[in-house]
């Protein structure tokens, strides 16, 4: 039972508040738009949230309650004048502190930007802001989101609230953890190699890697990229498709820009899958994988069957996929930090150091082979998907590990030469360029959230977030919260 609680009511049980900041963003957002709530008031909760829970796992490490209560009473007078409210009016939202915010601080998680105010917003933030949303602060990444473990020197490590001795992964480690918490009920995040899908994994929440271009990026060193794109995160797979609906739509400022609006995400995500083809892979051909993160997800496989789904154990042959996807995040790391290595070397961590002069030892060459590799590659996926309209795999190759760990250097005898390897599940796609997801699969003997990845055709955003609805009504493993949290 919905109960509403507000700055006047602060005497409110303390299970009311949870009641509001664990509904859906959309609940939250009709509650406020038909008058039940106030923005104040649901600011207020989630602030108080933020008050309880952030200390133990570090996920908001700039926040900006006073400018959120502010603006958060011109969203209630605006709807009170009887203003047309965009689709996240009154939504508190944590922006990943890689994305320029303006006024806000954004460190990049890097010494080097620890007192960086942008004068101007990140495309992705000025989307959700001209929606409604309310930025209530910047959420935890590693440094310029290099890893999937979220810690730097600025602000130390974000803990996994199922473990506070493990990781929530990265880079968008904190907006995974706050979602999962209740500190914020949408975020804003970014993927190169995984850094939408891996921390939802682990929080137990859903993230998105559109194609590049669905959320155009502007303004940076490589607009023609197609390996880093950002995105958003929720508890939920609507709640995903709900911020999707504003996040993307062309922008003209972007080459690689998708022309399509976002509007259809905002849309039902019910279908019937009877029929549909979906290829099965347990580990892509051998590569290392931990025994029971595999067979938690493996367990789901019945999930699809049930959906009237013709399952399959198959795969892609990615076997190129690491030195493909090796090549360009060098060059990227070389053309984003060059200045950076050379400027404020005894500031950066030592991986970013070595990705960086990775990329500025490359030839031409080198890159050019990497080029024709991923043509050959995207040629081979298109004929696999004209079979298959889905692709399942892990999320991860092992469940969360510790927090002193930078990252994981062996997996089940299997020793790995970098800090990237075991990352191999996601990186392995973010190469190919389709559009993929990581919805919540279940949980470790000892309570950590492993996630399934899916992967789809294309530009086919829709039938992702269609399927993965469809898994998450059968499963309901996103109702399982934390318990600091609640």
């Amino acid at each position: 039972m919905f109960v509403q609680i507000g700055v006047s009511r602060r005497s409110a049980l303390p299970n009311s508040i949870l009641s509001l900041v664990f509904e859906t963003a959309r609940k939250q957002a009709q509650l406020v738009a038909d008058g039940l709530i106030t923005s104040e008031e649901l600011v207020t909760a989630h602030l108080e949230q933020i008050e309880r829970v952030n200390p133990s796992v570090n996920a908001i490490i700039t926040l900006v309650a006073d400018l959120a209560m502010r603006k958060a009473r011109a969203a209630d007078k605006a709807r009170m004048s009887g203003e047309q409210l965009g689709p996240l009016h009154g939504l508190p939202i944590a922006i990943k502190d890689l994305q320029e915010t303006a006024g806000i601080r954004t460190t990049h998680g890097s010494p080097i930007y620890i007192d960086n105010v942008p004068g101007e917003d990140a495309l992705i933030v000025e989307r959700v802001k001209q929606a409604g949303a309310i930025v209530i602060g910047k959420s935890n990444t590693p440094e310029f989101g290099a890893g999937s473990q979220t810690f730097n020197s600025v602000f130390g490590s974000t803990k996994n609230p199922y473990d506070l001795s493990k990781t929530c992964g990265g880079s968008s480690g904190g907006a995974g953890v706050a979602l999962a918490c209740g500190m914020v009920p949408i975020a804003t995040g970014s993927d190169l190699g995984g850094s939408l899908r891996n921390p939802a994994a682990w929080s137990n929440v859903v993230g998105i890697r559109c194609t590049p271009g669905r959320v155009p990026l502007i303004n940076g060193d490589l607009g023609w990229s197609a390996l880093s794109t950002d995105g958003p995160m929720g508890r939920t797979v609507e709640d995903v498709g709900f911020q999707l609906s504003v996040m993307a739509g062309d922008d003209s400022r972007s080459p690689v820009s998708i022309r399509e609006s976002g509007e259809i995400f905002a849309g039902t995500l019910q279908r019937d899958f009877k029929g549909v083809r979906v290829a099965w892979s347990k580990n892509l051909g051998g590569r290392p994988i931990e025994a029971e993160n595999s067979s938690i997800t493996e367990s789901q496989k019945h999930v699809f069957d049930h959906l009237g789904c013709i399952v399959e154990d198959d795969e892609p042959d990615l076997t190129t996929a690491d030195e493909i996807f090796q090549a360009f995040r060098a060059y990227s790391f070389g053309v984003k930090h060059e200045t950076h290595l050379r400027d404020h070397r005894e500031k950066m961590k030592a991986t970013v150091i070595w990705n960086v002069e990775q990329g500025l030892t490359m030839t031409a060459i080198d890159l050019a082979h990497a080029e024709r590799k991923r043509t050959r590659l995207w040629e081979q996926l298109v004929l696999f998907f004209e079979k298959y309209e889905f692709l399942a795999l892990p999320v991860t190759s092992v469940p969360p590990f510790s927090i002193e760990d930078e990252y994981v250097t062996e997996i089940d005898g299997v020793k790995l030469e970098t800090y990237l390897d075991w990352m191999w599940p996601c990186y392995t796609i973010s190469v190919t360029g389709l559009p993929a997801i990581s919805v919540p699969a279940g949980f470790t003997k000892t309570g950590l959230p492993v996630g399934l990845q899916l992967v789809g055709r294309p530009r086919d955003e829709m039938g992702l977030l269609q399927l993965a609805y469809a898994f998450e009504q059968e499963t309901n493993f996103w109702k399982q919260r934390p318990s600091l949290a609640v």
